[in-house]
């Protein structure tokens, strides 16, 4: 017989691990970290809590031994190049991205993709059912898992499990449009603890069970009705688990982010960027996943207007836009990295002089340290997402703003607007208002500019991704797997 697998009193389930998997010229392969706003959050929580991480390895069709990686258990979960395509391109990607970011680009609706998506999550719920310990900790991470919670609760009722959602969830208008509404719902609600980034999500989401499903809401708590094994049931029974949903913003390691700031060769760095650009007065600085969402399109077109009107040259200002590659085998994001593109070489080629180009355009990652060199050289941020979970560029600029000035411009529909209050908050599809905001920007005097970003660092040094962990975590020790109540009297759902 096989050996048992090893068991974890914590365990973290997401679609990607935190290492991916490179291939050598031999053939041979090696493990690295990868990049991301999840992996940069969660990093810290595993290696304290010396815990164990299942997810994708990032290649299909291959399948690898568990093993350690800088002090957290890697667990990879094989998916096939079939799975892929319909379950992680088609459904998570081509089906709920769009949906629940307010349907910016039209979703796209297949029963076969949902199909692999439940048979994924089920592999995925059942990888974490074999190595979690006897009344262990479950942290499922996003969207692509949504039906895991309810799975594992199913196998492994001693558990107690939390679920995070890193991306905006819709309101009920737009969630009510998807199939398979009451399947995902119901999924989530395996968790004892669900959290948001932003209030309005868990309102959208308690509603949509409210209205969808027609169980009782007290915010932030839900009442899921469960029988005797406190498997849940669809009506109204005897009993009922209490679900706590509520939000819970993300941040980011920002003592790292500092630490890096302050080394004199990234400091070094910044000062190279600035002179390989022609040392502008100002540059502005965007930073994205190349994706329909992030506003990249309205940025560029503001900027352009604003040195057509004359309100700004190319000697005077410089737009550096970092788009690293996102989903490139998905139709809507091969169209927008193409009309990105025209738009970069129409400005460039309208504004470019001999020895200053308008938009120094890169579409491809950097590492961390390049990152914050970057952050350092950007006298404006740009964070102009149409809709946005949260937005960790806002934040890590702001950490790494050691000398207390720089000024973010931030979307009010990232959930970063809820915290950082004293950014210049935008309407992103107001052109014009954009337009006068980076001028503002540009114009600040010293002392606004310092105020701001003290405020701004306040409150990103405060509530790092430590204390984001802590609070969730404290949440779900204290929900207490299979606590049932008695039904009350009145089963009519309330606000």
């Amino acid at each position: 017989m096989p050996d048992a697998p090893d068991q974890y009193a914590f365990v973290v389930v997401s679609n990607r691990l935190p290492v991916d998997r490179v291939v050598d010229e031999d053939g041979g392969g090696s493990w690295r970290h990868s990049p991301g706003g999840l992996v940069t959050a969660l990093e810290p929580v595993m290696k304290a809590n010396d815990g164990a991480w299942v997810g994708w390895a990032g290649q299909p069709d291959l399948e690898f031994e568990p093993f350690e990686d800088d002090g957290i258990e890697i667990v990879p979960v094989p998916l096939s190049a079939d799975e892929v395509q319909k379950y992680y391109e088609g459904f998570s990607n081509d089906t709920l991205w769009p949906l629940y970011h307010d349907v910016i680009a039209a979703p796209t609706y297949h029963r076969v993709w949902w199909e692999t998506y439940v048979t994924v999550n089920q592999r995925f719920a059942d990888r974490a059912a074999e190595i979690t310990a006897e009344g262990g900790t479950v942290w499922v991470q996003d969207y692509q898992l949504q039906l895991v919670p309810k799975m594992l609760r199913e196998a492994r009722p001693d558990l107690t499990i939390g679920f995070f959602n890193h991306i905006p969830f819709p309101p009920l208008g737009i969630f009510s449009q998807l199939p398979w509404r009451s399947q995902i719902l119901e999924g989530l609600l395996g968790a004892d603890v669900i959290g948001f980034q932003r209030a309005d999500d868990a309102s959208n989401f308690s509603r949509a069970v409210r209205h969808l499903l027609g169980w009782s809401t007290t915010r932030p708590y839900i009442e899921v009705p469960v029988d005797d094994e406190g498997a849940v049931v669809s009506k109204r029974g005897k009993k009922v688990r209490r679900v706590l949903a509520k939000h819970f913003p993300i941040s980011i390691d920002a003592a790292s982010y500092e630490e890096l700031a302050a080394r004199p060769e990234i400091q070094a760095r910044a000062r190279e960027i600035r002179e390989g650009l022609g040392n502008p007065k100002t540059i502005m600085l965007g930073v994205d996943r190349l994706d329909y969402t992030k506003g990249i399109r309205h940025r560029m077109k503001a900027f352009g207007e604003l040195l057509a009107d004359g309100r700004l040259s190319v000697e005077d200002a410089t737009l550096v836009q970092v788009a690293s590659p996102s989903r490139e085998r998905v139709e809507t994001y091969k169209q927008l990295r193409d009309e990105i593109e025209l738009t970069v070489g129409r400005i460039n080629g309208d504004h470019g002089t001999m020895s200053h180009t308008a938009i120094s355009y890169h579409h491809h990652g950097y590492p961390r340290e390049e990152m914050v060199a970057l952050y350092l050289a950007a006298d404006v941020m740009l964070v102009t997402a149409l809709r946005d979970g949260m937005n960790l560029v806002a934040k890590e600029y702001v950490a790494v703003r050691r000398d207390g000035d720089g000024v973010l411009v931030l979307s009010e529909f990232a959930g970063a607007a809820d915290e950082l209050r004293t950014a210049l908050l935008i309407n992103p599809h107001d052109i014009g208002g954009l337009k006068n905001t980076i001028m503002r920007a540009i114009e600040m005097p010293e002392r606004d500019r310092r105020s701001r970003m003290r405020s701004l660092r306040r409150r990103v040094l405060e509530h790092d991704v430590a204390a984001w962990s802590a609070s969730f975590l404290a949440a779900l020790e204290d929900a207490r797997p299979g606590q049932q109540i008695a039904a009350p009297d009145d089963e009519r759902g309330t606000a």
